[in-house]
């Protein structure tokens, strides 16, 4: 977190981007804890941070609502899990875009990148997703700025009193599992292509 904060809004865009991906961050509510800290830090760059954080994530969900679509069926199977599956595709051919905001407004443990992808492969056009999805995040975003300005002083003082002494395990476990999942989604990807490669061969 401190190598993040460092980064400044460069760090605080690259993180929103990876929170909307196909291979999200393996820690739920990063982005939000990201902004929280640099909101407490540099007050004067309010207006430029919460706008950031909405453009890395409008970049994040378009790449991962075209992979939708690209993919389509053998998409939604790949990246939505089975338990929530007939839910996800049910609310979002139903509402569309609504399922979409709602998703990206609502806190973890709801999951945001199967509805995104759903987005793509169930036809929710690309205006509408973007519109929908923007307008989420920035009230999200904007709620968490807010909580910055009014509360974020107390948050830090709490956490370099009681979990400082962890920072090094938590930032480790963090990475690893950033690792884990990258490495994860590399090899789903490569097998897929080599599925897809192999197909026409045996038809």
């Amino acid at each position: 977190m401190r190598w993040l904060v460092g980064m400044g809004w460069i760090g605080l865009f690259g993180i929103s981007l990876l929170d909307a991906c196909p291979i999200p961050l393996p820690v739920p509510g990063t982005t939000d804890l990201l902004l929280l800290v640099l909101v407490v830090r540099h007050k004067s760059s309010l207006w430029l941070l919460v706008p950031l954080a909405v453009a890395g994530a409008l970049v994040g969900g378009l790449l991962t609502w075209s992979a939708g679509k690209k993919g389509g069926e053998k998409a939604l199977r790949r990246y939505v899990p089975s338990r929530y599956y007939n839910p996800i595709t049910r609310w979002v051919k139903t509402h569309g875009p609504l399922a979409v905001t709602l998703a990206a407004i609502l806190p973890p443990p709801i999951p945001l990148m199967p509805f995104l992808v759903a987005a793509g492969a169930l036809g929710v056009s690309r205006r509408r997703f973007l519109a929908a999805l923007g307008v989420a995040r920035a009230i999200r975003y904007g709620i968490v700025a807010w909580l910055g300005m009014e509360y974020g002083r107390q948050m830090v003082h709490w956490w370099n009193r009681y979990m400082a002494r962890y920072e090094g395990t938590i930032g480790w476990a963090i990475f690893a599992l950033f690792v884990a999942a990258l490495a994860w989604g590399i090899w789903q990807w490569r097998r897929s292509n080599a599925h897809s490669a192999a197909q026409p061969a045996t038809t």
